[in-house]
């Protein structure tokens, strides 16, 4: 291993700033930052005040596209020669978390694409007859599709929650794919078998919902109160963290997906052995049951106030053997790392790019 720099303390209040010409096009509109004006260079880190989180509150217009068993939704914003950035969200969640980390990008000159996972948003099924399956390798292997369908040979890739495990798996299984890594609380890739292993009392009491959802009540709950679950989750995840209701509204939409239930449901009974997956992709999981290591240039994320069940940072550093950094993030951050502190998201991003 080349690096392993363990709890840099990192208050993104006095974090540094993406570019001179970052803060000029803060407040624009997401849909703007793909004009021909756009840097193609990335821009060297500067110190300058930094972005408030919430600045931006929407995105320009979605685009569609096929990929695989999808029809995804994305949106895009930098120049289109730019290297090549990939934002995933996590559950429940979805790509407002990223309103203001890809400004931030694409004024230092990336392409940033941030895509609606399956079950979210403008994300659809081609077909009917496709299993709504949540299992963690075909998250992943959707990111793949996405990106063949683009025409985008790599990219950094970066993630928290669901769109951590997803952004680990492709840096772990397909490294010639993925140019560099940031996940949010570090080494998410899991099994089943791991799944049946008991934990202490408290940390089963964090994975309350996990076991609500192991239940047809749960679903039932999910699908009748998935805005106020979803909202709860938000509390619980982030318990410093004073969003609006504008802002929940904004993300809580994308779970009116007709699949929403049905791929949250999978994923979670899933990780338990409650549902089966597709014997089609039996051999990678049994390949992720192995905790492969990562070997692209990564770092880890975590927010000093993280509600949400997450591993502690020594207990993955040695998953990943090429350079690697860890960061705490302080300032009462909790577990929607990216939008609560998009600054110190994006500049990790920017950091690990050039590693």
């Amino acid at each position: 291993m080349d690096t392993i720099k363990m709890s840099e303390e990192i208050n993104y209040n006095h974090r540094r700033f993406l570019g001179t010409a970052a803060m000029t096009i803060a407040a624009a509109q997401f849909g703007m930052l793909g004009c021909a004006t756009a840097p193609t260079s990335m821009t060297k880190p500067a110190d300058q005040p930094t972005m408030k989180p919430g600045t931006n509150m929407s995105f320009g217009s979605l685009k569609q596209i096929n990929a695989g068993v999808l029809n995804v939704g994305y949106t895009e914003a930098g120049p289109s020669d730019g290297r090549t950035v990939i934002l995933l969200h996590g559950w429940p969640y979805d790509i407002h978390s990223y309103v203001d980390v890809a400004p931030l990008l694409a004024s230092a000159g990336y392409r940033v694409i941030v895509p609606y996972l399956r079950g979210y948003g403008s994300t659809r099924f081609l077909s009917s007859e496709t299993l709504r399956n949540g299992q963690q390798s075909v998250v992943a292997l959707d990111i793949i599709a996405l990106m063949d369908a683009l025409k985008i040979s790599k990219a950094i890739i970066a993630g928290f929650d669901w769109g951590a495990r997803t952004a680990d798996i492709v840096a772990a299984l397909r490294p010639e794919r993925c140019k560099a890594l940031v996940s949010v609380s570090g080494y998410l890739i899991g099994s089943q078998e791991s799944g049946k292993v008991p934990l202490p009392p408290q940390a089963e009491l964090e994975w309350w919902y996990q076991y609500y959802f192991a239940t047809e009540r749960g679903r039932a709950g999910y699908d009748k109160y998935r805005h106020d679950f979803a909202k709860l989750i938000w509390q619980i995840a982030s318990p410093k963290w004073d969003f609006d209701d504008a802002t929940f509204e904004r993300s809580a939409a994308s779970f009116d997906n007709p699949d929403h239930v049905s791929i949250v449901i999978h994923n979670y009974r899933w990780r338990l052995g409650l549902a089966e997956g597709e014997p089609k992709y039996d051999e990678l999981e049994q390949r992720l049951a192995q905790a492969p290591d990562i070997t692209v240039p990564t770092i880890t994320l975590e927010g000093d106030t993280n509600g949400a069940p997450h591993p502690d940072a020594s207990s993955y550093a040695r998953k990943f053997s090429g350079r690697y950094e860890h960061r705490i993030i302080t300032g009462s951050v909790g577990h929607n790392l990216p939008q609560e502190a998009p600054q110190a998201f994006a500049q990790a991003v920017v950091d690990v790019d050039g590693y």
